[in-house]
């Protein structure tokens, strides 16, 4: 019986020490880690909310295209001998690129030219002969109509040889050598690839809700951003009539490349557009907001205390919001010192 007793006071004093034990840990604990006062209002950085009839920028991306590209082709068939161009090659218009062989084509030049010679020697024999009644008038018309039958074959063939020779048909840079010399060239097939990046194309793709935002020929400013210190001005030449598959707009605006041609063909940039509001609008910092996406809120400072506010917003710019409605115009919100913040809290403003 007494060893029962000891072993149940042994017990005992085990859970008491225990006990003791685990509340003096937690003492410790609550004594370590940072307890926040509620009481104790908490300093936050406000801001007073204007209304303002502003110009709002809008950024698009897009893409730098030539003003001019071709691929150019032989008119007629023949064995390429020379090729007077290489990759890279800057050329003017009606310079000589390509030139055929076209020997063949020169030796039955020189045939017909030799009967053209001839048959003029009749016309001019027979209209002396005829003229003196030494021969039949129907001669002279055989030997007139022969001398134009001639003279046609030789402009037929001089346009012919003319084509042998492959001329720019713009200044521009060689971006594509599709063939060398020896091999063969037909109608249609291409040989060279011609680019003119002196003056430039630059392609955005604009949603429909700000389509409005561009006008024909209106200027507009624009970067590229492997050279963001350089600035184009634009001129739109064309605005989109069909949407594409993402449901929205080409924009096309033309501008001159600098003297140095730095901006290459299928790099990407930026145009900026201004527009201005007829009506007074509310812009916050995006900072400011808190909550989710789908519903934004800001903390409004009333009577010393953050109270927090659903939104809704107009338009989202670069680094400001346009507000629709749930802030008005005098408006105190809080755009910094959001740590421990949280509705209904007591603030100071700093």
């Amino acid at each position: 019986m007494l060893k029962k007793i000891s072993y149940t006071v042994a017990i005992l004093a085990l859970i008491a020490f225990t006990v003791f034990k685990l509340k003096s840990n937690k003492e410790i604990t609550e004594k370590r880690v940072y307890q926040y006062d509620k009481e104790k209002p908490i300093s936050v950085q406000a801001m007073l909310v204007n209304s303002a009839i502003s110009a709002n920028t809008y950024t698009y991306t897009g893409t730098f295209e030539p003003q001019k590209e071709t691929k150019l082709s032989a008119d007629i068939q023949g064995k390429v001998s020379e090729v007077l161009v290489d990759l890279g090659s800057s050329v003017k218009k009606g310079e000589k690129l390509i030139q055929l062989d076209n020997a063949l084509l020169k030796l039955q030049l020189q045939t017909v030219e030799i009967q053209i010679e001839g048959l003029e020697t009749d016309v001019k024999r027979f209209t002396i002969l005829s003229a003196a009644d030494a021969v039949q008038g129907i001669q002279l018309e055989k030997a007139e109509l022969g001398l134009k039958t001639a003279k046609v074959q030789k402009a037929t063939l001089e346009e012919q040889i003319s084509k042998t020779t492959i001329r720019a048909p713009f200044n521009g840079i060689v971006t594509a050598k599709l063939t060398e010399v020896g091999a063969f060239a037909a109608p249609g097939m291409p040989l060279l690839q011609l680019t003119e990046i002196s003056k430039l194309k630059f392609t955005v793709n604009v949603p429909e809700n700000k389509m409005a935002q561009f006008s024909f020929q209106q200027v507009c400013k624009i970067s590229a951003d492997v050279y963001p210190e350089l600035t184009f001005e634009g001129k739109v030449s064309m605005v989109g009539s069909k949407a594409n598959m993402g449901n929205s707009y080409p924009v096309q605006l033309e501008l001159q490349n600098t003297p140095d041609l730095k901006i290459k063909s299928g790099m990407f940039g930026k145009v900026k557009v201004t527009s201005g509001g007829n009506e007074n609008q509310i812009s916050i910092p995006a900072s400011a907001m808190v909550g989710t996406t789908i519903q934004p809120q800001v903390y409004v400072v009333k009577n010393g205390n953050a109270v927090l506010q659903d939104i809704t917003i107009a338009e989202r710019l670069e680094d400001k919001v346009i507000i629709q409605k749930g802030i008005s115009e005098g408006d105190q919100i809080v755009i910094n010192g959001f740590i421990n913040l949280y509705d209904g809290a007591k603030v100071t403003l700093k």
